[in-house]
């Protein structure tokens, strides 16, 4: 990558010639696809993490809970980033099985997370678990699986950016116009993962913000929304919402990014003006 990168010139990088295919292997019809591979990457990483999580001191939850959590979040995640994508996106999609086709693509980020809510709300009902504390240490994990994503939409030349003519702008196979283009997905993968992890994972295990409930949930929501509202400005809007730039200047990701910012915001103050919540659970105890 880097030497095309020093290649370029003038010319945009040509995705087709970096030797990317969306999936890892084929057997007939069958085709294991990266972007298969990301959403389970990361979800057992954050799985395996969150394991970590809970057995160091001030822990909400016991490992039964995360066990019910990983089951729920993960339907959160497709349902409600499916429902998400036909309600914000492609309302048509409601009353057609269209909507059950996730093999075509489609998936709401915005969806995603109001159905992980739902899923922890429930597990921490069921489990009379304190739920911000909860959402803190899912907060943490989730930038792995954004990130894995991101980096399976590049594999798949999909969610382009805009044109472009910086030296690192790419051509894309699927682009009816054929012109450079920022490679908006590794900017997303950069901002919305890699930057994210870098900032929680040390916050949980070197500071302690756990005892705030809901600091890393706060910051995880100012955190992804801002890299969100700002990487828009780069990618390239789904083409049967090109009008709503172009009527408000914001793309329809911007608008809903906005009020994810004020809602973050709010907890984080929320978060500060509480005591810290150093007790020991006594649910952490496997029974």
């Amino acid at each position: 990558m880097l030497s095309l990168l020093a290649a370029t010139g003038a010319e945009p990088i040509q995705w087709a010639e970096l030797g990317l295919r969306p999936y890892l292997f084929s057997i007939g019809s069958f085709q294991l696809r990266y972007y298969s591979l990301a959403y389970l990457g990361g979800i057992l990483l954050g799985y395996w993490h969150l394991s970590r999580m809970v057995r160091a001191p001030g822990g909400p939850m016991a490992q039964r809970h995360v066990d019910d959590l990983f089951f729920y979040c993960t339907l959160g995640i497709i349902l409600g980033g499916r429902l998400g994508y036909a309600a914000f996106y492609r309302p048509e999609l409601f009353g057609s099985l269209e909507l059950f086709a996730l093999w075509t693509g489609g998936m709401s980020f915005h969806g995603g997370v109001l159905g992980v809510l739902a899923a922890i709300a429930f597990v921490s009902w069921r489990g009379q678990l304190h739920w911000l504390r909860v959402c803190d240490y899912i907060a943490v994990n989730v930038p792995f699986g954004m990130f894995f994503g991101r980096l399976a939409n590049f594999v798949n030349g999909e969610l382009y950016g805009r044109p472009t003519d910086v030296p690192w702008a790419m051509v894309f196979p699927s682009d009816p116009l054929g012109v450079g283009r920022h490679p908006s997905q590794l900017y997303q993968a950069g901002l919305e993962g890699l930057l994210l992890i870098v900032i929680l994972v040390p916050l949980f295990w070197y500071t302690r913000a756990r005892y705030r409930p809901g600091l890393l949930v706060g910051i995880f929501t100012v955190g992804v929304s801002l890299a969100r509202f700002v990487n828009e400005f780069f990618r390239a809007p789904d083409a049967h919402l090109a009008y709503v730039v172009a009527e408000s200047g914001l793309s329809r990701g911007q608008w809903l990014s906005l009020p994810m910012i004020a809602v973050g915001l709010a907890v984080i103050a929320y978060s500060l003006t509480r005591k810290t919540d150093d007790r020991p659970s006594a649910r952490r105890t496997v029974v």
